[in-house]
């Protein structure tokens, strides 16, 4: 397992709720490899062993609530507690050392969290899920042979908008950032609204300024908030991000509309997988690899107060994953 006392007592996505059906599935989350399954009871994460001979809880089956192992039908309930052994007469005791590893899992915001931690903190809110007004699309996964802070710091990143994604995002003639702050306030880190002109912003073919304020809820987990003035119109993508180990990371997102799209859900993904390739090869090609806390490694603008912000939180924080 990869050592982050910060992360691993804190919420990090494994997958997404759908991918959880009758059959338990593997997800390797820093560095560890999970068996996460569902009961009636709703979704548990053990780790992927079984302590009699090492064989992968996940090539299993849920049987009466339980997990069985692959390969000599021992049978862990939720709890990791071993409750059945076929191998023993009936009359025999279940040794105290059968035990199945439990980690925190709970299902929320259509994706699965996982904590390592013992003391479980509360998971963000996320208002647009909580809010019937809202259409919500989960997206993801993609991978990416990153580390998540710089995965993250992209999406902080304004500046980019209009070269890495021109024609979509922004335009050649209008690059530049207007001066705005960054807000903390009862333990929200967040920007004022950052005008952007877009060509399209809400497919009437009509280029215009929108707005996006920016947010931080956890140390791999943000979000931005697009405004049209005119419509009123909201749109909010949250992204977070998985560490599958030291390379490679798994990037997941909400993504929430309070208007009609006029897309369907299979459409607003691929739009959101066309821009996501877009940023990839930056990503997968900066140098460091790992984030720099220093803000005297790399040159800093005005406009990049968001992702400054973003540094200094996981320096304050103690984050080491990703971080230099």
């Amino acid at each position: 397992m990869l050592q982050d006392k910060v992360l691993l007592e804190d919420w990090l996505v494994a997958c997404r709720s759908e991918d959880v059906k009758e059959k338990p599935i593997q997800v390797i989350l820093m560095g560890e490899r999970l068996a996460i399954f569902r009961n009636s009871k709703g979704v548990h994460a053990f780790k992927d062993l079984c302590i009699h001979r090492g064989a992968a809880l996940s090539l299993g089956e849920v049987k009466n609530d339980c997990l069985v192992c692959p390969y000599h039908a021992w049978e862990y309930e939720d709890s990791g507690a071993c409750v059945k052994i076929p191998q023993l007469p009936e009359e025999r005791a279940i040794p105290r050392k059968a035990k199945a590893i439990s980690y925190g899992c709970i299902e929320k915001y259509g994706l699965i969290w996982i904590n390592f931690a013992g003391n479980k903190p509360n998971l963000f809110h996320y208002p647009p899920m909580e809010d019937k007004s809202y259409h919500n699309v989960i997206w993801g996964p993609q991978e990416v042979v990153a580390k998540p802070p710089r995965i993250i710091e992209n999406f902080l990143d304004v500046g980019h908008l209009a070269v890495v994604h021109e024609g979509f995002l922004g335009t050649e003639s209008h690059r530049e950032v207007q001066d705005y702050k960054v807000h903390k306030e009862n333990g929200r880190i967040f920007s004022d609204e950052i005008a952007i002109y877009q060509p399209d912003p809400d497919g009437s073919g009509t280029p215009k300024y929108v707005y996006y304020t920016y947010e931080i809820h956890r140390p791999f987990t943000v979000s931005f908030t697009k405004r049209d003035r005119e419509h009123g119109n909201l749109m909010t993508i949250l992204l977070t991000v998985r560490p599958i180990n030291e390379e490679k990371s798994v990037a997941y997102g909400i993504l929430s509309f309070n208007y009609e799209t006029g897309l369907s859900d299979e459409e607003i993904i691929q739009f959101q997988d066309d821009i996501f390739i877009q940023d990839k090869p930056i990503v997968e090609n900066q140098k460091p690899e790992e984030l720099p806390l220093d803000l005297q490694i790399e040159l800093s603008l005005i406009c990049d107060r968001m992702s400054i912000s973003y540094r200094q939180y996981l320096k304050e924080l103690g984050v080491v994953l990703g971080t230099a």
